[in-house]
């Protein structure tokens, strides 16, 4: 028996090749957009997370400790907020003792009813030649993120 291919056989090869073709470039395309949409499924979960962590940073106080020298003998403890949003009930606490600055002073001024964002408050510092040069505060405040907020602050002479 002989085999005869004639012009309907070969149109029928070459649509069967090209459909072939066709399949394999859908499949890769596929693929492709596949990892783009896992790409953008990712990227939109980092932007959400970071949306997410700015919210919170708005609503927080963010508190510090430092000393500052007026003039050549006199000091202060200031105690600041750089944070985006008020800090209220702040309470300071010596957790290793303090020797700088009067207790009368620190009952004075704390606990603090509100801290306004740049705002800060001065306590009088009494440095003498056996006081440590490094004093170690614990700051407790609330914001709007958190109810407790607490930070260890170590401010240096």
């Amino acid at each position: 028996m002989p085999v005869t291919i004639d012009a309907g056989d070969v149109i029928a090869g070459l649509a069967f090749l090209l459909s072939g073709y066709a399949t394999w470039q859908t499949v890769s395309f596929n693929k492709k957009q596949k990892s783009l949409v896992e790409s953008q499924e990712r990227l939109n979960n980092l932007l959400l997370q970071k949306e997410n962590e700015g919210a919170v940073k708005e609503k927080s106080a963010d508190l510090g400790a430092s000393f500052i020298k007026l003039g050549s003998s006199k000091y202060r403890l200031k105690i600041w907020n750089k944070g985006s949003a008020t800090a209220r009930n702040v309470r300071i606490e010596f957790p290793e003792g303090n020797d700088v600055v009067s207790d009368s002073e620190v009952s004075n001024k704390f606990p603090l009813e509100s801290l306004e964002r740049h705002q800060s408050v001065e306590l009088i510092a009494a440095v003498h030649m056996q006081t440590k040069r490094k004093l170690v505060i614990r700051l407790t405040w609330e914001d709007d993120a958190e109810t407790h907020n607490e930070k260890l602050s170590y401010p240096t002479l």
